[in-house]
């Protein structure tokens, strides 16, 4: 993957979809793709997948979604919550635009409203769980293959959910 001081060094991205009051991690994705821009649809299928179920509101980081995928999330009956890109020319990234679908307009006026930046806000308690794996000395894995660091991410994410679980079921 490429790096932030321009190098190429082996690397992997990895995605995390939780909760966000409970801080219980419902699914993971790792891939060695430097961007996260189209992912929040696989990952919102990937979490249908596991509960059956959708969200009805999806709180994600800017980069992580996509004009289409905001359409699809707005077709399955998903409020996204996602900050619009800041844009390179000055322009408001929050007004509408003449490409924009039914989904991406309804999105930038909910995040141009103070209710959609202050149910953002919420995302934030979704960092604990990076901040507790970083706690825990995940910051550079010892094994190769996005497969390998799967199954290393997924034991990351099972101590996690067992000891919030814990937490959670105290009266």
């Amino acid at each position: 993957m490429k790096m932030a001081d321009a190098g190429f060094r082996p690397a992997y991205n990895v995605q995390v979809a939780s909760a966000a009051g409970e801080l219980i991690v419902v699914a993971i994705d790792v891939d060695n793709n430097g961007s996260d821009r189209g992912l929040m649809r696989p990952m919102l299928e990937r979490t249908r997948a596991r509960l059956k179920r959708l969200p009805r509101r999806y709180l994600a980081d800017g980069g992580f979604c996509s004009g289409e995928d905001i359409e699809w999330a707005h077709g399955e009956g998903i409020e996204v919550y996602c900050p619009p890109p800041n844009s390179r020319s000055g322009v408001d990234p929050f007004l509408p635009r003449s490409s924009d679908g039914p989904g991406v307009a309804v999105w930038r006026a909910r995040m141009a409203s103070e209710a959609g930046k202050a149910q953002y806000k919420a995302r934030t308690i979704c960092e604990c769980i990076h901040a507790r794996w970083r706690n825990w000395n995940l910051r550079q894995l010892t094994v190769r293959g996005i497969e390998k660091v799967r199954a290393v991410v997924l034991w990351y994410a099972l101590t996690n959910n067992i000891l919030q679980g814990h937490r959670l079921a105290k009266p």
